[in-house]
C-alpha cells in the first residue's frame, strides 16, 4: 500500500512539473492534481492496454510513436473529468504527456521492489541475492 501511495504523489509530482512547464496545462490546486494523478493512474492501468491493443496495427506502423497520441488522449480524458485540471489543445496534451512520462519515469526510479526509496547503483542490479550475475 506504502508503495502505491508513493507512486501516486511521484504522478502528482509530474503533473505539477508539467503544469508549470507548459502553459497550456493548468492545475488550480494541490487537491485537483492529487485527483487528476489518481484517475490518470486508473486510465493507465484500465484503459490504456485495450486501447493499445485495438489501436497495435497503426503503432507499428508509426514505430511506436502513436503512443504518444493515446498518452495525449488519457491527459484529455482526465482533463474533461477533473474540475481544476485542463489541458487546452492536442500538442499540449502530447508535450505534457511527454513530460508527464519523463518525470515519472526519473522520479520511479528512486522507488523501490518495496515501494520505499531507495538508493539503486549499477552494482546493486547486478547483485542477486548471495552472488552475483
Amino acid at each position: 500500500m506504502k508503495g502505491v501511495l508513493l507512486r501516486w504523489f511521484v504522478l502528482t509530482a509530474a503533473v505539477l512539473v508539467a503544469s508549470w512547464f507548459l502553459e497550456g496545462i493548468r492545475v488550480e490546486g494541490l487537491f485537483s492534481a492529487l485527483a487528476a494523478a489518481a484517475t490518470l493512474g486508473i486510465l493507465n492501468a484500465v484503459l490504456r492496454p485495450l486501447i493499445l491493443l485495438l489501436t497495435l496495427p497503426v503503432n507499428i506502423l508509426t514505430l511506436g510513436l502513436f503512443t504518444f497520441v493515446i498518452n495525449a488522449l488519457m491527459l484529455r480524458i482526465v482533463s474533461a473529468v477533473i474540475p481544476g485540471f485542463t489541458v487546452r489543445g492536442v500538442w499540449t496534451a502530447v508535450f505534457g504527456a511527454l513530460i508527464i512520462g519523463v518525470v515519472s519515469w526519473l522520479l520511479n526510479g528512486f522507488v523501490g521492489e518495496r515501494g520505499r526509496v531507495e538508493r539503486i547503483s549499477a552494482i546493486d542490479l547486478r547483485k542477486k541475492g548471495d552472488r552475483w550475475e
